[in-house]
């Protein structure tokens, strides 16, 4: 653990309450995420899993209504979503959208650019580039390539990987980025997803499923059900999860929302 993570958390979310066009859909979240961690946070469709990560990305439709979002110990309320990118924030999202006209290596370079703040020497990122393209099983010629324009779900989910891996961001956030993908093409997305894991960033992997727990094994599981965390725990809770199914975790939202009621 590094010295900083031990005076904070990389990562404190406090009583989160997010409103989406008048309509709360996080209803009182609570989680810390330290450096070097990797935390799994699982739910149905529905449940706020995606509305966390474009909160915490700073999506201006998605409005905080109580609580804190605290990144190196920095409210995050206000920032503007480029500036929490040059911090070292990072989202791959579940739906890449396609950028004609934009290949690759140009895009890359220019958010390599943004987020450093500088130029880029073009070696420099040639033969960073071209490390993490062999360790993805992306062919060289992708990066001729429009951005996720003409590319199959595991294609773009590779690309997604890409990115974090050049851009080295201190918090990762993944959302559902093992949707759609073949067995081949998760084995190759988590074994990128471990070779990223570090003591100096922390990950935040969304998912449905328990599958890709099999190859990425996290510290921490948090079960999010109706925009609430109900339960969590270690790499156990996925299992208890798989073999339960969400219906049983739902016996303790009933409980949380009569708590709340009390209050």
């Amino acid at each position: 653990m590094t010295k900083e993570s031990s005076i904070q958390p990389l990562l404190s979310i406090e009583n989160l309450h997010i409103t989406v066009e008048g309509k709360e859909i996080l209803k009182g979240v609570t989680l810390t995420v330290k450096t070097g961690e990797v935390h799994a946070l699982m739910g149905p469709n529905g449940s706020g899993k995606s509305t966390l990560s474009f909160c915490l990305m700073g999506h201006p439709k998605y409005q905080i209504t109580a609580g804190t979002i605290r990144y190196r110990g920095e409210d995050l309320a206000g920032l503007a979503p480029e500036k929490r990118a040059k911090r070292g924030i990072f989202l791959a999202f579940q739906y890449p959208t396609a950028i004609p006209g934009v290949t690759i290596a140009n895009f890359l370079r220019a958010a390599l650019r943004g987020v450093r703040g500088g130029d880029v020497p073009v070696k420099e990122f040639r033969q960073a580039v071209k490390t993490h393209l062999k360790a993805l099983g992306v062919p060289d010629a992708f990066m001729n390539r429009y951005v996720n324009d003409g590319f199959s779900g595991g294609e773009k989910k590779r690309i997604e990987i890409l990115q974090m891996a050049v851009l080295a961001p201190a918090l990762a956030v993944l959302d559902e980025t093992d949707s759609g993908l073949d067995i081949d093409a998760l084995k190759t997305v988590a074994s990128g997803i471990n070779a990223l894991r570090s003591p100096e960033r922390g990950i935040m992997l969304i998912t449905h499923y328990q599958r890709i727990l099999n190859y990425v094994k996290p510290d921490v599981v948090h079960v999010m059900i109706d925009g609430r965390i109900v339960r969590s725990g270690g790499p156990e809770l996925a299992l208890e999860l798989e073999a339960k199914g969400y219906e049983g975790f739902r016996p303790s939202v009933e409980q949380m929302v009569a708590s709340e009621a009390k209050l």
